[in-house]
């Protein structure tokens, strides 16, 4: 059996950034789990006593919570701030442009539309960010079940293929008078 190592591997640039931030801030706890790989959740546990609460109510004034690189919704993190938690964030900045770019737009009178999986974190939180309607769509299907305004904004989620969402565009395109389209 031959075994061969991608070029590139490991860990990208806004999950190395989220456990830098953990190790910064010892003795803290994420609010929920910082990035999808249960060792280095362990790790940072074990070493920098960065505990894991995925308990909103579990934050009392004076703690720290480490924000997920997934972000969380918009709600949440208005609550942990009034609460008095020193909020630390640690969301990819990857994530937080399609959160930027959601409030943005729908306070211009956009519908919102984001291409990824609604049960995500990542995108409860973007989607959080919409003050107007904001849907979200696994496929270019989906998008024909929608009631759209004519002015739409999309966003996709991080991982999304590209190609998927270039259908969903070039769909949108063909029905709607303006689509303006953010390649997060």
């Amino acid at each position: 059996m031959k075994i061969q190592l991608a070029e590139n591997y490991g860990f990208c640039f806004g999950v190395k950034r989220a456990i830098k931030i953990a190790e910064e801030n010892r003795n803290s706890a994420t609010y929920g789990p910082l990035i999808h790989n249960a060792n280095e959740i362990d790790r940072l546990k074990r070493d920098f006593n960065v505990a894991l609460s995925e308990n909103l109510d579990s934050f009392h004034s004076g703690d720290t919570a480490v924000i997920r690189t997934h972000g969380i919704p918009k709600e949440e993190l208005s609550l942990l701030h009034e609460r008095q938690v020193n909020v630390i964030d640690a969301t990819c900045p990857y994530v937080t442009k399609p959160q930027q770019i959601c409030e943005e737009m729908s306070e211009q009178g956009y519908d919102i539309l984001i291409f990824g999986d609604e049960s995500h974190p990542e995108i409860k939180g973007v989607k959080s960010y919409a003050s107007g309607s904001a849907y979200v769509v696994n496929s270019v299907e989906e998008v024909d079940q929608l009631h759209l305004r004519e002015k739409v904004a999309v966003v996709a989620q991080t991982t999304r293929k590209i190609e998927e969402y270039q259908q969903i565009v070039g769909k949108l395109m063909m029905t709607h008078k303006e689509v303006r389209v953010f390649n997060t």
